[in-house]
């Protein structure tokens, strides 16, 4: 199977489908769930779509070390052509690593300031035309709507489509009446698109909440494999 093939059939299709196409340049979305439920891997799995079509990837971790987000993407990789059979499999998992940029910063000690400042000048200073950004490990219990609303306007200026996880905890409920989680929902409006994660007997779904300005509570025609967690059509 070649590349072209590899990506009309890929479940990123589905979910670009069901959310309007997919984020847009300047646009922010939001993958929720508890812990360990799948969210690094949708994102992974979404970044790998973009290298995929020859478009660059800045990864963000604040929660993990770079050793462990490599492995994620060796993985899924590895997960998602062998079932495929893709031709020139080596060839293309190295021009993937190129166009992927791998940073971890601890929020306790920086700035978003500084975080985005960082971000910016790789982009513009060190030449890394990023089309997306992945942002794992955020604690949206400790920042601010104003921080918030600075990563979208950096997604603004700088033309890019940014992708957070955010792990709902604490004490119930953990979503409100839109399938919103709490964490976020005062200022739930600066996201796009808001898709939760909810596992169930045998696997885990997938659920829009909100899609640009439509609040919505639709499970979509995906869910993740509950032991590689890849994404499957139903």
């Amino acid at each position: 199977m070649v590349i072209s093939e590899l990506l009309q059939r890929s479940p990123i299709r589905v979910l670009e489908q069901s959310i309007s196409g997919g984020l847009k340049a300047g646009e922010f979305g939001v993958i929720a769930a508890p812990s360990g439920i799948g969210k690094t891997s949708v994102l992974v799995q979404i970044a790998l779509d973009k290298l995929l079509q020859d478009k660059k990837v800045i990864h963000i971790s604040f929660n993990r070390h770079t050793d462990y987000v490599l492995v994620w993407y060796k993985d899924i990789f590895t997960e998602f052509t062998k079932k495929r059979n893709l031709e020139n499999e080596k060839d293309v998992r190295n021009e993937v690593e190129k166009k992927r940029v791998l940073l971890r910063f601890n929020q306790e000690g920086l700035t978003v300031e500084q975080i985005l400042k960082s971000i910016r000048a790789l982009i513009k200073d060190g030449g890394f035309d990023a089309d997306s950004v992945i942002i794992d490990g955020l604690n949206f219990s400790a920042i601010k709507e104003a921080h918030i609303a600075a990563f979208k306007a950096f997604a603004v200026e700088m033309g890019v489509s940014i992708w957070s996880s955010c792990t709902v905890k604490g004490a119930e409920p953990l979503y409100d009446k839109r399938n919103i989680p709490v964490v976020i929902k005062d200022y739930s409006d600066l996201f796009e698109v808001i898709i939760v994660l909810e596992p169930k007997q045998d696997n885990i779904t997938l659920t829009v909440s909100r899609d640009r300005d439509a609040s919505l509570s639709e499970n979509l025609a995906l869910k993740l494999d509950p032991k590689t967690l890849l994404i499957l059509e139903n």
